[in-house]
């Protein structure tokens, strides 16, 4: 006998272990995960855009069974594959400009200062 698993019901089941801490408040663990979670529905729903577009356009008409069934031609999944790395380097830009920022760090206002008042 087969039993039917109930993946609404899984999906908000508590993990295993502790659950990873990237900031120093989980308040603001939690608000970065939802944000993730969100763009990934989004994402998600962007794709499906796609393919109802496509399917509209080929066909002039659409079924459930169709956007289901649905396969992206190579030209199709590289569109997607661009549009997508756009949408994530959007949606992750804050995080990019910290990094930077990180890396390249600007010199304080002070040096700026001292450099206009020689100049």
């Amino acid at each position: 006998m087969t039993q039917e698993i109930d993946w609404i019901a899984r999906s908000g089941a508590r993990a295993k272990g502790g659950r990873p801490a990237f900031f120093d408040e989980m308040a603001v663990d939690r608000l970065f995960s939802l944000a993730l979670s969100l763009t990934a529905e989004l994402a998600a729903t962007r794709e499906r855009l796609d393919t109802v577009e496509r399917l509209l356009e080929a066909q002039g008409s659409l079924s459930r069974d169709a956007i289901e069934n649905f396969r992206p031609d190579m030209g199709a999944g590289e569109e997607r594959g661009i549009a997508m790395r756009a949408y994530i380097a959007r949606v992750m830009r804050g995080f990019q400009q910290e990094v930077e920022a990180m890396e390249n760090p600007d010199p304080p206002v002070t040096d700026w200062v001292e450099r206009l008042s020689r100049g």
